[in-house]
């Protein structure tokens, strides 16, 4: 085999590898993406369960729980915001829509007067 066919599939293998973990790179992604979705869902359904099940429980704690989870989950280096939600972020720079929730979770707010 001559040395420009040995260069061509050298050449082709690395295509082929570069495509597989390109692959894995996005199935990596859509795992990490699907696990935020589902650990959220989770923390939702806990706090569902707790408030079904607790006969006398302050709402200011669970609130706190819901906020503390948002906060784990947001600086494990994912979204939280409507935006972007579960999409890993990059962890040297901050959100802006993300802090917002952070920064107003649980506050209602009040309605514009005209």
């Amino acid at each position: 085999m001559d040395p420009y066919s040995k260069l061509q599939q050298l050449h082709d293998s690395m295509a082929k590898m570069t495509k597989t973990i390109e692959s894995l790179e996005n199935d990596i992604l859509e795992t990490l993406k699907e696990n935020t979705e589902l650990k959220v869902e989770n923390q939702l359904l806990r706090e569902k369960l707790d408030k079904m099940t607790a006969k006398s429980t302050e709402p200011i704690i669970k609130t706190q729980s819901g906020l503390e989870s948002l906060r784990q989950i947001y600086n494990s280096g994912y979204h939280i915001c409507n935006m972007y939600y579960g999409s890993h972020r990059d962890p040297s720079s901050d959100c802006m829509f993300c802090m917002d929730i952070l920064d107003n979770f649980g506050e209602k707010k009040k309605p514009a007067k005209d």
